[in-house]
């Protein structure tokens, strides 16, 4: 595919359901293609671009999962073992058996039982502190104590389960979740203008869905901005529990992340996970009535039989749609982001194909 003609193949993917959209091919040796399309702010008539600022949602689950795994390299933390002694919140889970079970493998592998609650709510405003981390936990648990099946059984995506895992990590560093993700990930992969919150020196995207929906009426009403034409706006927010979903940053930085991962945890030199944990986290151990999960990886599970392979992880909610996905095989991955909340994402991701080794 030529270079020149990308612009019109995602313009056409996305048919325009969504005001802007960004796609970085990613190649081992670094970015191969990119593209930003439509808008990201309507009512400034700002242009999407890959220095612009998005929500990657649970995208993030990523990122914790790769700070787990260097925790792990390093001895701090032990994925086979307990996690019930480093987060005595999960106390209040029944039954107690399977409590007493859950591990940081399970955890990443989405395997451990919890429930998933829906997050529409967990939100607060962009310039305003979150609830105490350790209090929302705690609520959640105790509003959603049943486990729904043995631990390592099966899989079964739960956003109260990588909740869980941020505060096991907080507990083996004696740091919040936040600053263990900077240091073990951002900083380590360059990624500086990625962080939990908004950048205040950088573009940001506003997000955006379409105005005659009723999704929006879930939502609390101090969210809802400004519309423009048939979309309604949200003013910024970030999520409540930051290592389910908590970050904030440009593609340009998430092509850095994805392209440490494509060079089997290795960038410019250094090390960041050893080769044998970034091939265990992609590897798929077990399959989920949604997705088929790794060590924090994922494939949809209607995608499991997708020739090429990939894995992926999609980052979705209000106004926005993300997804970092990886074609080992091919040694390509795909940055897409964008500010709605639906449209069609695997479309756009399956273009870096044209652009494989």
């Amino acid at each position: 595919m030529a270079v020149t003609d990308l612009d019109e193949r995602v313009r056409a993917a996305v048919g325009g359901s969504a005001p802007g959209v960004s796609l970085l091919v990613v190649g081992r040796e670094g970015v191969r293609a990119t593209t930003s399309v439509g808008t990201a702010d309507l009512s400034v008539d700002s242009p999407m671009g890959a220095d612009v600022a998005m929500p990657w949602f649970s995208m993030t689950k990523i990122a914790t999962a790769t700070a787990a795994i260097r925790l792990s390299e390093r001895g701090a933390l032990d994925l086979d073992a307990p996690v019930l002694p480093l987060v005595p919140a999960m106390r209040r889970l029944r039954p107690e058996a399977f409590a007493k079970r859950i591990t940081p493998r399970h955890l990443l592998q989405h395997s451990a039982g919890f429930a998933n609650p829906i997050p529409v709510r967990w939100i607060h405003p962009a310039d305003q502190p979150g609830p105490d981390p350790t209090a929302f936990l705690e609520g959640l648990l105790a509003k959603h104590a049943k486990l729904r099946f043995e631990p390592g059984s099966r899989s079964r995506y739960s956003n109260v389960g990588t909740l869980t895992l941020g505060a096991a990590l907080a507990a083996v560093t004696g740091t919040r979740v936040e600053e263990v993700v900077t240091e073990e990930v951002l900083r380590e992969v360059g990624m500086a203008s990625t962080g939990f919150a908004y950048p205040a020196d950088r573009p940001a995207a506003t997000g955006y869905h379409p105005r005659r929906s009723p999704m929006r009426f879930l939502l609390p009403r101090w969210v809802q901005g400004e519309s423009v034409g048939r979309w309604t706006g949200f003013r910024r927010f970030l999520l409540d529990g930051a290592a389910y979903g908590g970050l904030v940053g440009n593609p340009q930085d998430a092509a850095r992340f994805l392209r440490m991962h494509l060079r089997e945890g290795e960038l410019d030199g250094e090390r960041v996970i050893s080769e044998g944990s970034a091939a265990e986290m992609r590897r798929i151990a077990l399959r989920g009535s949604r997705f088929d999960l790794g060590l924090g990886w994922f494939v949809p599970a209607r995608q499991r039989d997708a020739d090429p392979p990939f894995v992926e992880h999609l980052g979705a909610g209000a106004g926005f749609f993300n997804v970092l996905r990886m074609y080992p095989s091919h040694g390509v991955g795909a940055v897409v982001m964008g500010n709605a909340t639906k449209y069609d994402i695997d479309a756009v991701a399956r273009l870096a194909l044209g652009f494989r080794s």
